[in-house]
């Protein structure tokens, strides 16, 4: 195994019960298309069994009852007419197939993705975001096969070749038992194979699932990693783990291969052992119970030999599909703790589907420990807003400050309750009626203006404009050259820290809560911009309960109470340490007024 950081491993080789259902129920979201798909294939062989006996009926009346040209002209075009009608049905069933798989997969992601979206994100940070990309990506991929080809081959080879055994059975009995006792043969042998095959597919996804995020944690920190001199080392991991993949991917290939094999070895024995009987009995060497064979019947046999295996043929081309999605499942459950709902759908609010807002009452009682320790940072913390209050919170670096807000906001696993006189929330339910601000808002790859349009999609460009001038996004977004238009990169690549929060910090404006939470709002600001930036925010909390962690004396004057964390607990902070508003800032309040208006 490669030294990498992430590692899935899972025991056993078979899936749950839970897990089966959960692939049994996949189904469902695409079901008028897996029927399609399944059904093309069995109305095929119908056609099939027709075309077989016309053909022979026709080479027999050309052959033994000397018929004339003119009298098999029907025959003929019917003949071509099933042809032609199974090429249609098998085209038809392939992209029935390929649109169900297309619909799953679909759905899949979905449900992953508002799993990821719903979790608090210190579960997201004890997982590496490579492997639950993977997990999203090629994981849901190899589920692809499984509906798109799979479960149509495993139908058709369960029902057609017993179905053309019975039906051959009356026509010539020796003919249908050797199709009754060699066909069950090879779905036997097959399984035996698969499961080697299933083993080293899930091996295979494995390390498919730690190489992507083995290179996601390295081109995050690849700066890093140039000027710590680790290039070289990560060169050399790189290249051992692409050997193991390639390994891994090989040892598959080969029991693919010899599934494959033993399937045709068994096929052959059948197909020949049907040629040798009827030819036999042509000949005369070979009368079993005193049958005998007609020109047609043993035609009909012969036609009907190779197609009895054929959809045995189909299954074993498709069966590493099951292998493959089988492991996939067992991927997705080891790396998201287990297979998400398929019906659920994001709880992430927005501006219409969260409910009308009113300023809010917030009533909370809460202990908070560590991720995996029992120390508590926040320990019997007690805190209560009126609706319309505005409150700040101050305290010592890394003493429960910005924890609070995050198990408030639904976003940290906490013991108590929350409640903010219309819903209750505990550890599990976030609080809907609210907006968080963290320190770093995450600002993706896209211009300013759709960073900012995060807060409420549908808002128009006049929306984003007044959101970006309370932030005072609009001031360095003037001398950009496409303004608001300009794009950034990932996290905020090409703005600066204060800049990134500006653009975080406009989201809130396009929304309409009921609280608001805000953690250092103006903690990478000058004094000039912060002024500018409160009155963004005093304007647009007017009316609404606003809760703000900071270390700044300037916002903290600006709050009706201010509250101290200390020993895990709330109290009233002292007011020798709050400035009050006739201090320095509402003297720099009073200039940048000033400024504005004479501008």
């Amino acid at each position: 195994m490669s030294a990498i950081e992430h590692n899935p491993a899972r025991s056993g080789l078979k899936l749950s019960p839970g897990e089966r259902a959960w692939m049994r129920g996949l189904s469902a979201s695409a079901r008028g298309a897996v029927t399609v798909a399944i059904l093309c294939p069995l109305v095929a062989g119908a056609l099939l069994v027709a075309q077989a006996w016309l053909l022979s009926s026709v080479l027999d009346r050309a052959v033994v009852g000397h018929a004339a040209r003119e009298t098999l002209l029907a025959p003929i075009l019917c003949i071509a007419g099933l042809v032609a009608a199974r090429a249609v049905l098998s085209r038809i069933g392939e992209g029935a197939g390929s649109r169900a798989a297309e619909k799953i997969k679909a759905t899949i992601r979905e449900a992953l993705f508002s799993r990821v979206m719903n979790e608090k994100p210190e579960w997201t940070r004890q997982r590496a975001s490579g492997a639950l990309a993977s997990a999203m990506v090629e994981q849901v991929e190899a589920v692809d096969g499984f509906f798109a080809h799979y479960m149509p081959a495993i139908i058709a080879a369960v029902l057609l070749p017993l179905a053309f055994a019975i039906l051959v059975l009356p026509v010539a009995p020796i003919v249908g038992l050797i199709f009754l006792f060699t066909a069950p043969l090879i779905p036997v042998f097959m399984a035996l194979v698969g499961w080697g095959a299933e083993t080293a597919s899930r091996q295979q996804m494995q390390a498919f699932a730690r190489l992507s995020g083995f290179f996601a944690d390295r081109l995050r920190g690849l700066l890093t990693l140039k000027l710590y001199g680790r290039a070289d080392a990560e060169v050399a991991l790189v290249h051992a783990t692409s050997e193991e993949i390639r390994k891994r991917t090989l040892a598959v290939l080969r029991i693919a291969f010899l599934s494959s094999a033993v399937l045709e070895f068994f096929a052959a024995l059948g197909v020949a052992g049907v040629a040798l009987y009827v030819g036999l009995t042509y000949l005369g060497y070979l009368h079993v119970f005193g049958l005998s064979l007609t020109l047609r019947t043993g035609l009909f046999c012969l036609l009907m030999a190779p197609e009895v295996y054929m959809p045995l043929r189909q299954l074993a081309a498709h069966y590493h599909d099951r292998a493959a999605a089988n492991a996939a499942v067992a991927e997705l459950a080891a790396a998201f703790d287990g297979l998400p709902e398929l019906a659920t759908t994001s709880a992430i609010p927005t501006a219409e589907t969260l409910p009308a807002k009113r300023a809010l009452p917030l009533r909370a009682t809460l202990r908070v420990t560590k991720s995996g320790e029992d120390a508590a940072i926040l320990d019997g913390a007690v805190l209560a807003l009126e609706a319309g209050e505005h409150v700040a919170i101050v305290g010592e670096s890394g003493i429960g400050k910005s924890t609070l807000l995050e198990a408030l906001a639904g976003m940290r696993t906490f013991t108590g309750e929350v409640t903010t006189g219309e819903h209750d929330g505990d550890a599990k339910t976030p609080l809907r009626p609210m907006v968080f601000v963290g320190q770093r808002p995450h600002l993706f790859h896209g211009t300013i203006a759709d960073n900012i349009r995060l807060g409420h999609p549908a808002a128009g460009d006049a929306e984003v404009r007044e959101a970006a001038r309370l932030a005072c996004v609009g001031e360095f977004a003037e001398r950009l050259p496409l303004g608001l238009d300009t794009p950034v990169g990932e996290r905020g690549f090409g703005l600066s820290g204060g800049e990134a929060q500006r653009v975080g910090l406009a989201r809130l404006f396009l929304t309409d809560p009921g609280l608001i939470l805000l953690d250092e709002p103006t903690a990478h600001l000058d004094e000039e911009t912060e002024a500018r930036v409160l009155r963004g925010i005093e304007s647009f909390a007017e009316g609404r309960t606003l809760l703000v962690v900071t270390h700044s004396p300037a916002v903290a004057a600006l709050m009706d109470r201010v509250l101290r964390i200390a020993d895990g607990r709330l109290s009233p902070a002292p007011s020798a340490t709050i400035i009050p508003h006739d201090r320095p800032y509402s003297g720099l309040h009073d200039r940048v007024v000033a400024r504005e208006k004479a501008a």
